[in-house]
C-alpha cells in the first residue's frame, strides 16, 4: 500500500545516472544505467524539524557534509529498475530510522530457572570433587 508520505517524499528527490560497472555485454559503455539518489535532509518540506534531526543523527554515515544522502544502485541493466531499487531502498532506510526505539522491559529470571542453574552447578562441582577421591 502506497502511503501519501512516501508520495510526497520522492518528489524531493534528485537523480543522476552514469555508466555502471560489471558485465553488461556490447551496451556497458554506452548507457548510463547506474543510478544515484540524492536527497537533501535539512531542504525537505516533507519531514519536521524532529524527523529530520533523528534521520541525521542515526544516518550521520550515509549524509555529507552538506546534510545530502546519497544512494546508487547499479545492480540490473535497466536503468528504469535501478531507480526502482534505489527508491525502495531509499524509503526503507528512512521509515525505518523513524521507527521509535522499544524500551527494554527489565524482567526478572524465574524462581525455577535459578533452582536448575544452581542444581546444575552443584552437579559439576560434585562432579570435580569427585574426580579427587
Amino acid at each position: 500500500m502506497i502511503n501519501l508520505d512516501e508520495i510526497k517524499l520522492t518528489t524531493e528527490l534528485k537523480f543522476r545516472t552514469s555508466r555502471s560497472s560489471g558485465p553488461g555485454g556490447q551496451s556497458v559503455n554506452k548507457v548510463n544505467t547506474k543510478v544515484e539518489l540524492l536527497f537533501n535532509v535539512w531542504d525537505s518540506d516533507v519531514l519536521s524539524i524532529i524527523q529530520k534531526e533523528i534521520i541525521s543523527k542515526k544516518l550521520n554515515n550515509r549524509i555529507n557534509t552538506d546534510g545530502i544522502l546519497l544512494m546508487s544502485s547499479d545492480e540490473t541493466r535497466s536503468q528504469l529498475k535501478n531507480k526502482e531499487l534505489v527508491v525502495n531502498r531509499f524509503l526503507k532506510l528512512i521509515f525505518d530510522a523513524l521507527k521509535p526505539i522499544k524500551k527494554r522491559k527489565a524482567t526478572k529470571r524465574s524462581k525455577s530457572s535459578v533452582e536448575k542453574r544452581l542444581r546444575n552447578k552443584k552437579y559439576q562441582s560434585d562432579k570435580k570433587k569427585n574426580r579427587k577421591i
